[in-house]
């Protein structure tokens, strides 16, 4: 089956501006972008963009696909597997609906439910992202994600390991069950007792574990708060570092080193929902104040304005799934990055598009001949206001792999046309 898209205004992921054209998509591929594309033959569907925005389908760099509305850590232990399975593909369907066609999880709250919901959906029999599936956050114990006691055990989103040999069983154990990338979580957090600033995973311990993972072709993301927490993760070849608020000027260093393979992302949607959104769920201004949730947005804007500068790549991604950062919400991260951190609303989009792409590993991200046709459909400018990516109505046209997920172009009101 082939799809011809035209009279749009093509936006192509690379940070060119937008541009009049037709889109031509045999199978699962895009074969032409450009003016005048007439296929031959009967077995073309045309969609009519009358002057809408295609753009590539939004990557979500930092996917929780099993985390559903927790309060605590310990809410996502409580769940049975066989809901838990069944809440995640929800979850799932939820991220594709909002225009995110690729998620890269940075941890799944039970071992295999990234990975029965990544076989599920690439089945085909639900529907779903791409997702590169990713395994329970590995921390030590006292760190993030051990909420055992003494007196009693409690599960949450954690395997807890301690010392080289735990954590590379840890690994081996994951990887066998079928993650494509291993978690590690390196610092603590300001919602548990050690703190967003303690580096509590030791060298030997990560470096254990980005050995094996490296060895099995897996990739290794990093719970990365704390300044020393990121330089141990860049020293021993983590290849996906999460937050990084609290970089000094030699994390940063070795971080622009490294740009060419590795990725950061700050997770900025908890630290902003956690300041202005939380109350309804017992998360006052003050308690929000003593966790330290300002200080850390504050580190957070200091700290990937200098990313941006140095042209490290980072992707969005917020923590979403989180009781007070529903899942589906994920592209108010685009808004974050231009109002927080002083990009620019292109520079934005390709963080969650090209770079997302380059994060997936796959040929996604663009709309350029010859890759994947991940394409939304919008009505409106997100160059304008980048913001449109939030309204579900918007997107007219949802498209993964060359299949039509959303199409509601024929009852799209008139765009506004621009001038070519």
């Amino acid at each position: 089956m082939r799809t011809l898209i035209r009279d749009c205004m093509v936006w192509d992921g690379s940070g060119a501006a937008p541009f009049p054209a037709e889109v031509l998509v045999e199978g699962e591929r895009i074969v032409r972008v450009g003016r005048g594309v007439t296929p031959d033959g009967d077995d073309v569907r045309v969609i009519d963009a009358a002057g809408m925005t295609l753009m590539p389908g939004l990557v979500e760099g930092h996917a929780h696909l099993s985390f559903c509305g927790a309060q605590r850590n310990t809410d996502l232990g409580d769940i049975p597997p066989e809901e838990h399975v069944i809440e995640t593909l929800h979850n799932a369907r939820t991220l594709l609906d909002a225009g995110f066609t690729s998620a890269y999880s940075a941890a799944s709250a039970k071992l295999r439910l990234d990975v029965v919901v990544r076989n599920e959906v690439n089945s085909g029999r639900s529907p779903g992202p791409r997702i590169r599936a990713a395994s329970p956050e590995i921390t030590v114990t006292g760190g993030l994600g051990d909420e055992n006691r003494l007196h009693m055990n409690r599960s949450s989103f954690g395997i807890v390991a301690d010392g080289p040999e735990a954590i590379v069983q840890a690994v081996r154990t994951c990887i066998r069950e079928g993650v494509d990338n291993i978690k590690l979580n390196i610092s603590g957090d300001d919602f548990v007792p050690a703190k967003g600033g303690m580096t509590v995973m030791r060298e030997t311990e990560v470096r254990a574990a980005c050995e094996v993972a490296h060895d099995f072709g897996r990739r290794v993301a990093s719970h990365s708060r704390a300044g020393n927490a990121v330089k141990r993760a860049v020293q021993c070849g983590v290849d996906v570092i999460y937050h990084c608020e609290m970089a000094d000027g030699e994390a940063l260093d070795l971080l622009e080193a490294a740009r060419d393979r590795l990725f950061v992302g700050p997770a900025i949607g908890l630290i902003h929902n956690t300041l202005h959104e939380a109350e309804p769920w017992g998360i006052t201004k003050a308690v929000a104040h003593d966790l330290g949730m300002e200080r850390c947005l504050e580190n957070s804007q200091r700290t990937y304005e200098q990313m941006r500068k140095r042209g490290i790549r980072v992707v969005i991604g917020g923590d979403y799934g989180f009781a007070w950062t529903p899942q589906g919400t994920n592209a108010r991260d685009i808004e974050h990055f231009v109002r927080l951190f002083g990009y620019t609303p292109s520079e934005a989009l390709q963080c969650a598009t090209r770079i997302g792409g380059e994060l997936m590993g796959l040929p996604v991200g663009q709309v350029r001949e010859g890759l994947l046709a991940d394409l939304l459909l919008v009505d409106g400018d997100p160059l304008q206001d980048v913001r449109l990516l939030q309204d579900r109505s918007r997107l007219r046209l949802i498209m993964k792999g060359g299949a039509v997920h959303k199409d509601s172009v024929a009852e799209a009101r008139p765009a506004v046309r621009r001038a070519a």
